[in-house]
């Protein structure tokens, strides 16, 4: 089991002492003796319990709801007991600084210490490639590309270096990593996935032990493994579709990943949005609390997705009969971002009739209150600014750097590649120059964006500094001016960012007009081409390859792009393996190891410098 440990310098003892004279019904004496849920020195099991026996059932459902930070304010934590606060992707306090997020984390905690037993809150955010919602953050590449590099010692030190940044901004519940195991690659959430085979996955769940503590000291968050289960295998790769597959085929595909992360002691697991066989995951009793709670003895909480209740009946919004569905099947945490106060209601009035029964309540607040004493909340609830220094630091981005090269994967190379420095390079594409476009979706918001959304180094500056002061590096977005001069051309091209379902994919999965011409133009000038492919999936580039000298699948590195010159100047050795099965076209998908159907290149390939 993880230790969730944190350093903090916030003084304990002194916490405890005021703590001890404000709990109701506390002896008016200082001393964590006075109320045995306050001392540290019981095991954790003890002082649950004693909290627990205060607790009202207002106090139980409030630690149950979960908010968005733009619908709830400190006053609120505090008059309905709130448990936990979530930002939704891109939701941010201003400035959108580790300063600005800390004062908004340690406004909402306060409130949440004015309440009569002063439970502190927990506060979640998708930090799913390092803590990407804050401007200056290090941005890891994506998982697809962590995949890609086979190295789970690599996962496990983004994971610690993701919640030192997050430790920074008082934020202490990390909805991440996906261990979801993607079988379609039109799926908008492919790049979320760390491959195709469930051992991949499987293997990188040491980002848990990183984001958790891992007995180091260090930083510690509340990890998530999602989205349970089976929302990588839908019909179609329908994002929040229906996995239509046997009990045979979730269990040995989909749930290896998460027997894995709950082995090593996850906080927290997400439902998926998706449905299996017909039946909602959010509804699904056997699932959650049948397999994961049961079978495999997850203790730590259940949490559902964004709105994830809304869905069970098919219908918009909720009712008294989805909310009672959902937490009896097994959800502890319910994220209801805006109408959150209909939710208690709701709540209350099923537990009332009988609709949700008393143990229910008190099974989620017993796991909920678990998680907030081992992550010694209780002791150091505000947030610990000492750790501000380190976010977007050196040495985060140096480990970046070194997971983008890891993650760099060579499909083709016809005597191109290592490009020489002090050679005159041309390059061409609009994916060159633009962290944003690097860096994909869940970037500062949801979505994505293109330009300088965030600092970082562009593909672009890596390509300069790695040539050399002696180079000429040339750079024309659309591959305009390229002659024979030059030695070499590397033409940065890919996928515009997205994010989930607004990236699922059902056309032929070719690269834009726009991107292809410009490598046209690169090609006329009769010199070697080197295609950099920044996707967050495998693209349709078979008619395309025979013309290149070389391709690169980049994935979406995120905002060190030197790490991919690294790899184009041999400054750093090709390591990267597909983490997917390669289509020949789109027609192909779904298509994964094993099939039977022909790739253009399988799971598992890439080549080396040696096999120039």
């Amino acid at each position: 089991m993880c230790c969730f440990r944190a350093r903090c310098r916030f003084p304990a003892a002194a916490l405890l002492a005021v703590l001890a004279l404000t709990v109701a019904g506390a002896p008016a004496r200082a001393g964590a003796g006075a109320v045995r849920y306050l001392d540290p020195a019981l095991p954790v099991r003890d002082r649950v319990d004693d909290l627990l026996d205060r607790m009202t059932l207002d106090e139980k459902l409030g630690q149950m709801t979960q908010p968005e930070r733009r619908y709830v304010d400190a006053q609120e934590v505090t008059r309905y007991r709130i448990g936990s606060v979530l930002s939704s992707g891109g939701s941010a306090p201003s400035p959108n600084s580790a300063e600005g997020w800390a004062d908004m984390y340690d406004a909402l905690q306060r409130g949440a210490l004015a309440t009569p037993l002063r439970i502190p809150l927990m506060y979640g955010v998708d930090a799913v490639h390092g803590h990407n919602n804050v401007v200056g953050a290090t941005i890891f590449p994506h998982n697809i590309g962590i995949g890609a590099s086979r190295d789970p010692g690599l996962a496990r030190a983004i994971g610690a270096a993701t919640a030192e940044e997050m430790a920074a901004t008082g934020v202490n519940w990390d909805f991440a990593p996906c261990v979801c195991v993607v079988r379609n690659d039109r799926w908008g959430r492919t790049y979320e996935s760390f491959g195709e085979i469930p051992a991949l996955p499987a293997a990188m769940t040491t980002m848990i032990d990183g984001l958790q503590g891992d007995g180091g000291g260090g930083a510690a968050v509340l990890a998530t493994a999602k989205h349970f289960l089976g929302d990588g295998g839908t019909a179609g790769g329908d994002d929040q579709g229906d996995a239509r597959i046997s009990e045979e085929e979730l269990r040995e595909v989909h749930l290896p990943p998460f027997r894995e992360a709950v082995r090593r002691g996850v906080g927290s697991v997400m439902v998926s949005y998706s449905s299996w066989n017909g039946v909602k995951m959010h509804r699904n009793r056997e699932l959650i609390s049948g397999l994961l709670k049961g079978e495999l003895g997850f203790a730590g909480i259940v949490v559902s997705d964004y709105n994830g209740i809304d869905q069970i009946d098919g219908r918009s919004g909720f009712t008294r009969a989805e909310v009672a569905a959902a937490v009896n099947a097994g959800i502890d945490v319910v994220m209801v971002p805006t109408r959150w106060k209909e939710f208690i209601a709701l709540l209350r009035e099923a537990v009332q009739d009988g609709e949700v029964p008393m143990a229910r309540i008190d099974d989620a607040n017993r796991r909920i209150l678990t998680r907030k004493f081992a992550l010694d909340l209780f002791e150091r609830p505000l947030a610990d600014r000492g750790y501000a220094r380190g976010l977007g630091g050196a040495a985060h981005r140096a480990l970046a750097r070194r997971a983008v090269a890891e993650s760099q994967v060579v499909l083709k190379n016809d005597r191109v590649l290592p490009l020489d420095e002090g050679e005159k390079i041309f390059v061409a594409g609009g994916h060159a120059n633009d962290v944003g476009l690097q860096s994909g979706g869940w970037t500062i918001t949801w979505q994505g964006a293109a330009g300088p959304t965030t600092p970082g180094t562009t593909i672009l500056q890596g390509i300069r500094r790695a040539a050399g002061p002696a180079a000429r590096v040339t750079y024309d977005r659309n591959g305009t001016g390229a002659d024979r001069s030059y030695d070499a051309a590397v033409a940065v091209v890919g996928e515009k960012p997205y994010a989930e379902y607004h990236g699922d994919r059902t056309d032929d999965l070719r690269l834009d007009r726009a991107d292809l011409e410009a490598i046209d133009r690169i090609r006329a000038a009769r010199v070697p081409v080197v295609v950099v492919l920044v996707s967050g999936r495998p693209l349709d580039v078979t008619a395309e390859l025979p013309k290149w000298d070389g391709l690169v699948a980049s994935w979406l590195p995120g905002t060190e792009g030197a790490g991919v010159a690294d790899v184009l100047f041999g400054d750093a050795d090709p390591m990267g393996r597909l983490p997917v099965t390669w289509p020949r076209d789109g027609d192909q998908e779904p298509i994964n190891r094993g099939d039977g159907k022909q790739p253009l290149f399988p799971l598992g390939f890439g080549l080396t410098y040696d096999d120039r």
